[in-house]
């Protein structure tokens, strides 16, 4: 199931007087639930990797589900993870790379893929232009908004 439906169906739970939504598709179902039964799971902090820039203001909630993160970078944008898994760069090890670096993309193009759960998600691009680079390396561990790629 798409990460987009999941949102859409997160925003209709929250927008409405439901206390609970399950939605089966294929071999796949979600369950959503206002109140859970179950112990609320830790949250981890990812590592201060540099200082982070001063805090800005947050964006009005929309109805709209938000898009990947992709931020200016100079004359350049930055194409981040929109979850925490494994970075891959082809959909097998027998395939070639989704993107090299210098090739040109165009708005939603396949650029990789992120391996959360036991499900491989396709992460498209919000942005055309060339690549510049790729920020980390196939089978590498991703957390949720780091940086993969700049495209200029």
């Amino acid at each position: 199931m798409d990460i987009r439906k999941i949102k859409k169906l997160v925003e209709l739970l929250e927008s409405s007087n439901l206390a609970e939504i399950e939605i089966s598709e294929d071999n796949e179902s979600i369950r959503l639930s206002r109140h859970s039964t179950a112990a609320p799971a830790p949250v981890y902090a990812p590592p201060a990797a540099a200082p982070a820039p001063a805090p800005t203001a947050a964006p009005a909630a929309s109805s709209q589900p938000a898009p990947p993160p992709v931020d200016d970078v100079g004359d350049g944008q930055i194409i981040r993870s929109p979850m925490v898994g494994t970075f891959y760069a082809a959909p097998n090890p027998e395939s070639e790379a989704f993107v090299r670096v210098g090739q040109e993309i165009k708005q939603g193009d396949v650029v990789c893929m992120v391996e959360a759960m036991k499900m491989f998600n396709q992460i498209e691009s919000e942005v055309s232009g060339v690549v510049s680079s790729i920020l980390v390396e196939n089978g590498q561990p991703v957390e949720f908004d780091q940086p993969l790629f700049v495209v200029r």
